[in-house]
C-alpha cells in the first residue's frame, strides 16, 4: 500500500471510475484558506494532462506512475514531509517506463506548498534522475540547477554546472539567474565574462541578467558598455525585455534622463516599459513625473496594471495629495472591475489612506479584499500604529495570529514593537518578544534591534543589555541603539565604554553613531569626550553636514562652551537653517545665558533669510521674562502676532509666563482668554502667574474652573496660593486629592505641603508629611529647614541640615537661604556665620542677594550693627536695596539713629519710590524725640505722593 493513499484508494482501487477535477480539488482545498487560488494549475499538475490523459488511467503502468505523484502531493499538502519523500522514492519501482520530462513534473510537485523548494527533496530528485538515467538530458540538468538555486543552495548549482560537459545558452542563462537570485552579482558578471571567453552562444536574456547585476552593483559605467554592446549587436531592438531592463537600470543608477530618453526612443512600448519609467521616476524622487506618465499611459491605449497603479499611489502618498490618491483609487476600481483590485494595489491604498489619517477608508479597503497577504496586514497594523490607534493595532495582530494565515513576519513585529516603545508598554513588549522567540523571528536583526530599542525606552536597560549580548552577529544599528539608549537613560559612562568597544570592532561609524554618543556629553563633565567626538566627525567627513554640525553645537551649548558653539555657527552661517539658530538659542536659555540668547536672536533677524519658528519664539520670550525686559518682551509678542506662530499654544503659554514675571497679571489673563486651544500647560501657566503675584484667591477661582485633570504642576501652584492665604481647609482638600491620585510621592508636592502646613501653623503635620515622603528631593529638605526657621526652631533646622548632608544630598543656594533664615530667627549668630564661611569653601555655593539679606539681618538682630555695615561695604558687587533695608530695620530695632540715617540716605537713592524706608526713618526720629526731623520727612512723603500699602488680615470664608 502506498503511504498517504488512504484518502483516494476507495475511488481508484475499487472502481477505476474517471475521477472529476472537483473531487480532487475538494480533497486538496477542504481546509485551505487560499481556497481556489491554485486549483487549476495543481489539478493539471496532479493528472499530468499533457502526458496522462483520463483514458490512460486504466493502464496499470500509467496508474502506478501517477499514484505516487498523487500520494506525494496529498502528503505534502497535509504537511507529511517524510511520507512525501517515501512516495517519491517509490516512483521508479512502480513505473514500467519513465519519460525524461517526468523529473520536471516531480520538481514542480515538490514546490507546490512553498515558492522555496525543500533542499532535501531536490537532492532526492537529483539522485532519482541519475538512477533512471535522465541526468545527462540537458533540460533535466538545467531544471535541477534552477531548483537548487531556488532552494538557496548556490553551491550545489555551481557543482552541477561544473559537472555538466555540454552547455547550451539556456543552461548558461540558468546559471546567471542562479547567481542573481542568490545576490551573488559579481559572480554572475564573472560567469558572463567566462561565457564570452568560451565563445559560447548568448542571447538577450543573458544580457538582461548582466544588466540586473550591474544595477545591484551600482556600476553605471559597465552598464553603459553593455548598452553599447547590445546596440551594436542589434539585440536591443529585437527584445523588449532587454530594452525595459536598460530603462530600469538607468533609473536605479540615478541616471533618470538616460532612462527617459530610452523610453522616448522605444518604438514598441509595452506595459513593462511604462512601469519601469514610472518606478524609476519615483525612485529618483520625482513623484510628479510618475503621475504624468500615468496620465500618458491611460491615453496610450495600453492597459494599466497593478504595478502602474501601485507606483502612482506611492507617488500621490509622497506628494501628500489625497485628492490625487482618491482619483487613482477610482481608476483602479474601473480597470479592475471584473476581478477586483490586485493585492498590491489594495496594500498601497491602505498605506495611502493611513498616512492621511483616514483610517476608516483604509479599513474599508482592507475589508473589501478577498484575500489579505502579510503585506496587507502589515499595512493596516502600521496605519493603526501611526495614527495612535494602539488597541486596534494589537487587535489586528491578535486576529492575524488567530487565523494563522498569513502568519506575522518580521515586518509585522517591526511595526508593532515601536508602539510598545513609545507608550512604555513593557508588559506587552515582553509578550511580543516571547512570540518572536517562539517563531524564530529573532533571527531577523531588524526585529532584535527594535526589541533592544523598546527595552531601552521602557527603562529596562538590563534586558536590553542581555538581548544585545546574546545576538550572534550585531550590526551598526544594534550598537547605535544601545549607545543611544544608554545616553537617554543617563548611563553616560556605559555609553562611552560601548562607543570605545565599537571603535575596536572595525565597524564603519555613521552619522547616527555620532548623534547617539553626543547625547551622553550633555554636561560640563562630558566636554572633553565631546571634543574627541568632534574630531571623529571631522575624520569621517561630516564637517559640512548641517545635522552633524547642529548636534555638535547642541553638545557644546549643553556643556556651557558657548564660544565653540558660536564658532561652529559662524562656519555654516551661510547655509544654516532655523534649526541651527534654535540650537544656539535653546542652549543659551538652558544654561541661563538669556542675554546671549537674545543677542543670537537679533543676529538671526539681521540675517534676513531665516524666519523664526515656534521654538525660537518660546525660548526668546522665556529669556525676556527672566531678564524682566518688558519692552523687548512686548515687541516679540507683537512679532508673533504678525505670523501664524502667535496662535500656537506653546507660544501663548510662554507669553502667559512672561507677563506673570512682569507682574502684569491682566496681560497674562488676556493672552489666556485669547488662547483657543488651551491645554493643561496653559492653565498651569496662568495659575503659576497668579500665584507668583500673590493673587491667591484668583488662583483658587481659576482652579475651580479648570476643565482638565490637574497634574503635579497644578497642585504645586494651588498649594502656593493656599500658603499665601493661609487656607488650611482648602489645602487639606488638595492633600486628599493628591493621595487619591497617587501624587503624594512627588518630592516637589511634598515640599509644597510642608511649606503650606508650616505657614498655616501646623508644624506637626508638616513634619509628618516630610518624614512620610519616600524620596526627599532638595526642595523638600529646604522647605522643612525653612519651616523650622519660621517657628524659631533654629537648632532643629541645623540638625536637619546635618541629616541632609549624611543622606548624600548636596545643599544648594536655596538650602543656605533657609538655613541662614532659621539661624537669624533663632539668634544663632555664631552657627550662622560658620555656615556662611563654609558655603563657598566646602560646597561651592556663591552667596547671592538673599544670603546677604539674612546675614545682615542675623548680625543686626544680635546688635552687631557695625559688623553688619562692614560686611555690606566689603561686598564686591553693589548691594541690592534689600540688603541695606535689613540693616535699616536693625538700626530701628536697636535705636541707632546715626547709622540708620546714613543707611536711609543710601536707600532713598537706590529705591526712591519705596515709602517703607521713609516711614522707618521717621519712626526712628519719633522714638528718639526728634519731632522736627520726623515732620520734615513726613512732608517729603506727601510731596512725592508716596503712599504706604494698606495692611489687611485674612479669614477663611470659603472659595466659590
Amino acid at each position: 500500500m502506498i503511504l498517504g493513499w488512504g484518502i483516494v484508494t476507495p475511488t481508484l482501487k475499487n472502481t477505476f471510475r474517471k475521477p472529476t477535477i472537483s473531487y480532487y480539488s475538494t480533497i486538496l482545498f477542504q481546509n485551505d484558506p487560499i481556497k481556489h487560488k491554485h486549483r487549476n494549475s495543481l489539478v493539471e499538475l496532479l493528472f499530468g494532462v499533457s502526458q496522462f490523459g483520463y483514458s490512460k488511467l486504466k493502464n496499470p503502468s500509467s496508474c502506478n506512475l501517477l499514484l505516487p505523484r498523487i500520494s506525494a502531493l496529498l502528503c505534502l499538502h497535509f504537511s507529511s514531509f517524510p511520507r512525501m519523500l517515501q512516495s517519491l522514492d517509490e516512483m521508479p519501482q512502480r513505473a514500467e517506463y519513465c519519460p525524461k520530462n517526468n523529473i520536471n513534473v516531480l520538481l514542480e510537485l515538490l514546490t507546490y506548498s512553498d515558492s522555496r523548494p525543500y533542499i532535501v527533496a531536490v537532492m532526492i530528485a537529483h539522485s532519482l534522475a541519475i538512477k533512471i538515467g535522465t541526468f545527462s538530458h540537458l533540460p533535466i540538468a538545467t531544471s535541477l540547477l534552477s531548483y537548487y538555486s531556488r532552494a538557496g543552495n548556490l553551491g550545489s548549482s555551481l557543482a552541477l554546472f561544473d559537472e555538466t560537459c555540454k552547455k547550451d545558452t539556456i543552461f548558461w542563462n540558468a546559471m546567471l539567474t542562479a547567481c542573481i537570485d542568490n545576490h551573488c552579482f559579481q559572480r554572475g558578471l564573472d560567469f558572463f565574462v567566462y561565457l564570452m571567453e568560451e565563445q559560447s552562444g548568448f542571447d538577450s536574456t543573458s544580457l538582461l541578467h548582466v544588466v540586473s547585476a550591474l544595477s545591484h552593483l551600482n556600476n553605471l559605467q559597465k552598464g553603459q558598455i553593455i548598452h553599447g554592446f547590445s546596440f551594436k549587436t542589434a539585440m536591443l531592438f529585437l527584445d523588449n525585455k532587454l530594452y525595459n531592463g536598460f530603462i530600469d537600470m538607468y533609473a536605479k543608477l540615478r541616471d533618470l534622463s538616460s532612462s527617459e530618453l530610452l523610453f522616448v526612443e522605444m518604438e514598441h512600448r509595452d506595459i513593462v516599459s511604462w512601469n519601469s519609467v514610472m518606478t524609476g521616476c519615483l525612485h529618483n524622487d520625482y513623484p510628479e513625473k510618475t503621475l504624468w506618465y500615468l496620465r500618458e499611459l491611460t491615453h496610450s491605449g495600453e492597459r494599466v496594471d497593478h504595478t502602474s497603479l501601485s507606483s502612482a499611489i506611492a507617488a500621490a502618498t509622497s506628494l501628500s495629495d489625497i485628492g490625487c490618491g482618491e482619483a487613482i483609487h477610482g481608476l483602479a476600481v474601473k480597470v479592475s472591475c471584473e476581478n477586483g483590485l490586485q493585492i498590491s494595489v489594495s496594500n498601497s491604498l491602505i498605506s495611502l489612506y493611513s498616512q492621511f489619517g483616514d483610517v476608516a477608508a483604509a479599513e474599508i479597503v482592507f475589508g473589501s479584499m478577498q484575500y489579505q497577504d502579510v503585506v496587507t496586514w502589515n499595512a493596516i497594523i502600521s496605519g493603526f500604529a501611526s495614527n495612535g490607534m494602539v488597541l486596534e493595532a494589537f487587535d489586528s495582530l491578535y486576529e492575524m495570529h488567530l487565523f494563522e494565515s498569513p502568519k506575522p513576519d518580521s515586518v509585522t513585529m517591526v511595526c508593532i514593537i515601536p508602539l510598545c516603545s513609545e507608550l512604555m508598554l513593557l508588559k506587552e513588549g515582553k509578550s511580543v518578544h516571547g512570540y518572536v522567540i517562539r517563531h524564530l523571528l529573532s533571527l531577523d536583526l531588524s526585529v532584535t534591534n527594535s526589541l533592544i530599542d523598546m527595552y531601552m525606552k521602557c527603562n529596562s536597560v538590563g534586558k536590553a543589555e542581555l538581548l544585545f549580548s546574546t545576538v550572534p552577529t550585531s550590526d551598526l544599528v544594534s550598537w547605535n541603539t544601545m549607545i543611544s539608549g544608554y545616553s537617554k537613560n543617563g548611563h553616560n559612562k556605559e555609553a562611552k565604554i560601548l562607543f570605545k568597544e565599537l571603535l575596536s570592532s572595525c565597524l564603519h561609524l555613521n552619522l547616527s553613531t555620532l548623534f547617539a554618543i553626543l547625547s551622553s556629553c550633555s554636561s560640563h563633565e562630558g566636554l572633553k569626550f565631546g571634543k574627541s567626538i568632534h574630531s571623529w566627525q571631522l575624520k569621517l567627513g561630516f564637517s559640512s553636514n548641517i545635522l552633524a554640525v547642529n548636534s555638535l553645537m547642541h553638545m557644546y551649548a549643553c556643556c556651557g562652551d558657548l564660544v565653540s558653539a558660536f564658532s561652529l555657527l559662524q562656519m555654516i552661517i551661510s547655509t544654516a537653517d532655523v534649526a541651527c539658530w534654535n540650537t544656539i538659542i535653546v542652549g543659551c536659555t538652558n544654561i541661563f545665558q538669556f542675554q546671549k540668547a537674545l543677542e543670537t536672536f537679533n543676529l538671526m533677524r539681521r540675517n534676513g533669510s531665516i524666519k523664526p519658528d515656534t521654538v525660537t519664539f518660546v525660548n526668546v520670550i522665556s529669556a525676556c521674562g527672566n531678564l524682566l525686559l518688558v519692552s523687548e518682551g512686548k515687541a516679540i509678542h507683537a512679532l508673533t502676532l504678525k505670523t501664524s506662530d502667535g496662535l500656537d499654544t506653546s507660544v501663548q503659554n510662554a507669553l502667559i509666563t512672561m507677563y506673570g514675571r512682569y507682574h502684569d497679571v491682566e496681560s497674562a489673563k488676556l493672552v489666556f482668554n485669547f488662547c483657543t486651544n488651551r491645554n493643561l500647560c496653559s492653565w498651569n501657566c496662568l495659575i503659576s502667574a497668579l500665584s507668583q503675584n500673590k493673587n491667591g484667591r484668583e488662583t483658587l477661582e481659576q482652579f475651580l474652573h479648570l476643565e482638565l485633570k490637574p497634574n503635579e504642576i497644578t497642585i504645586v501652584g494651588i498649594l502656593s496660593a493656599c500658603t499665601q492665604l493661609g487656607i488650611l481647609r482648602f489645602g487639606r482638600q488638595i492633600h486628599g486629592y493628591t493621595v487619591r491620585n497617587g501624587f503624594q510621592y512627588n518630592s516637589f508636592i511634598s515640599a509644597a505641603f510642608v511649606e503650606m502646613y508650616s505657614s498655616c501653623g501646623r508644624l506637626d503635620i508638616a513634619i509628618k508629611v516630610f518624614r512620610s515622603s519616600p524620596e526627599k528631593a532638595t526642595a523638600a529638605w529646604n522647605s522643612m529647614i525653612a519651616a523650622y526657621g519660621y517657628h524659631s526652631n533654629g537648632r532643629k533646622a541645623i540638625n536637619l541640615f546635618q541629616e541632609m548632608l549624611k543622606s548624600g544630598i548636596r545643599p544648594t543656594k536655596s538650602t543656605f537661604v533657609s538655613l541662614l533664615s532659621a539661624c537669624s530667627h533663632s539668634g544663632l549668630v555664631e552657627e550662622g556665620m560658620c555656615y556662611v564661611d563654609s558655603m563657598l569653601e566646602e560646597y561651592g555655593v556663591e552667596p547671592v542677594t538673599d544670603h546677604h539679606v539674612y546675614i545682615v539681618d542675623m548680625l543686626g538682630r544680635s546688635g552687631k550693627l557695625q559688623k553688619a555695615f562692614s560686611y555690606i561695604k566689603q561686598l564686591q558687587t553693589s548691594p541690592e536695596p534689600g540688603v541695606w533695608g535689613a540693616l535699616l530695620s536693625a538700626c530701628n530695632y536697636h535705636g541707632d539713629i546715626e547709622m540708620g540715617r546714613e543707611v536711609a540716605e543710601l536707600l532713598f537713592e537706590l529705591d526712591p519710590q519705596n515709602v517703607g524706608y521713609y516711614i522707618c526713618l521717621s519712626n526712628m526720629y519719633v522714638f528718639s524725640g526728634r519731632w522736627k526731623e520726623a515732620v520734615e520727612l513726613r512732608n517729603v512723603i506727601e510731596d512725592k505722593e508716596l503712599k504706604k500699602p494698606t495692611g489687611f488680615s485674612l479669614i477663611d470664608v470659603g472659595i466659590g
